[in-house]
C-alpha cells in the first residue's frame, strides 16, 4: 500500500472538495491509490467533481501561431524545469519560434528543432523539452482560431466551419470563433458531442451514479441514472454546455442564432484544449 501522506490527502481534497478526514478514509480504503479514492468518494456522493488537479506537472509555456486568414493554426507546449525560466523573455521568444516553425513545417517539430533546443539548453542552463504540438489545416470554408490563457498555462485550438466564403471573412463569424475558444478555455469540455464520449467512460459514469442511488426502488434507478447522465453530457460536451458569456443559452443555441444572422450553416469541426503539464 502506498504511503498516505498529508500531501496526498491535500491533493485529494483540492481535487474533490471533500473534507480532509473523508479524503484520508477514502485513501486508506483505496490503499493509497488517488484515482480509486476519487471513485470511492464519487460513489458515496461526496465528491463535487472527479476533476483532475489543475496544478501543472511541469513548468513551461503553451504557445500558438496562426496562418494569415485563419487557414491553419498550431498549438505547442514547451516545458522547462522551473517557472523562473518560463517567465524569462528569452524562453518566451523561443516558444514563439517553436510555434512559428511548427506552423510552417511538417513532421515532428521536436526533431526538426533538436539543434535549436540544445543551443537554448546551453544558453539557459536548464533542460527544455518540446513536449507536444498539434496543427489544424482548414477543411473547407471557415476559420482556425486559437487562444492562450492563464499566463500561457492553458491553450485552445479550434476549427469552425461554414458553407459560404463570405461568411468565413465576416467579422461576426470570426468574433464568434474567438468567443468559442474563450469558452473552451474557461469551461473545459471533454469532447464535442455525446458520440465522442468513450464507451468505457459512459459505463464507468453509469456505474458510479447507480451506486449513489442503489437504495432506491429498482424501477426508478435507471431513470435517475439517465437524468444524471444527461447532466454529465451537459458538462462534458462542448455543444451542450451553457455558453460562458450567456449561460442561459447553450453553445449550440448561440451558434444557431449566429447562423441565422449570417444566413449560413455554422459548425464546430474540432478543437483541442491543453493545460500545461497535464
Amino acid at each position: 500500500m502506498a504511503e498516505i501522506t498529508a500531501e496526498l490527502v491535500r491533493e485529494l481534497r483540492e481535487t474533490t472538495n471533500v473534507g480532509m478526514m473523508e479524503c484520508k478514509r477514502a485513501l486508506t480504503e483505496a490503499g493509497g491509490d488517488k484515482d480509486k479514492a476519487i471513485r470511492i468518494l464519487r460513489e458515496r456522493g461526496m465528491a463535487v467533481a472527479a476533476k483532475k488537479a489543475t496544478r501543472a506537472a511541469n513548468q513551461g509555456l503553451i504557445g500558438t501561431a496562426l496562418l494569415e486568414g485563419g487557414k491553419a493554426g498550431v498549438l505547442v507546449e514547451v516545458n522547462s524545469e522551473t517557472d523562473f525560466v518560463a517567465r524569462n523573455e528569452g524562453f518566451q521568444a523561443f516558444v514563439k519560434q517553436v510555434a512559428t516553425k511548427a506552423l510552417a513545417a511538417s513532421g515532428d517539430i521536436s526533431e526538426l528543432m533538436r539543434d535549436a533546443v540544445t543551443a537554448k539548453i546551453q544558453e539557459i542552463g536548464e533542460n527544455i523539452v518540446i513536449r507536444r504540438s498539434v496543427k489544424f489545416a482548414l477543411q473547407g470554408e471557415g476559420v482556425v482560431a486559437s487562444y492562450v490563457h492563464l499566463g500561457a498555462k492553458v491553450g485552445v485550438l479550434l476549427e469552425m466551419g461554414c458553407e459560404k466564403g463570405a461568411t468565413a471573412g465576416a467579422d461576426a463569424f470570426r468574433d464568434l470563433a474567438k468567443d468559442i475558444t474563450l469558452h473552451i478555455a474557461a469551461c473545459t469540455p471533454r469532447c464535442l458531442v455525446r458520440a465522442d464520449v468513450a464507451a468505457d467512460v459512459i459505463a464507468a459514469e453509469r456505474e458510479i451514479y447507480a451506486k449513489q442511488v442503489q437504495n432506491k426502488p429498482a424501477q426508478i434507478v435507471n431513470k435517475i441514472v439517465d437524468g444524471k447522465m444527461n447532466k454529465f453530457y451537459q458538462q462534458a460536451c462542448l455543444v451542450e454546455q451553457g455558453f460562458v458569456k450567456d449561460p442561459e443559452k447553450t453553445v449550440t443555441q448561440v451558434m444557431d442564432e449566429k447562423a441565422k444572422e449570417l444566413g449560413d450553416k455554422l459548425t464546430i469541426r474540432r478543437f483541442v484544449r491543453w493545460q500545461l503539464g497535464e
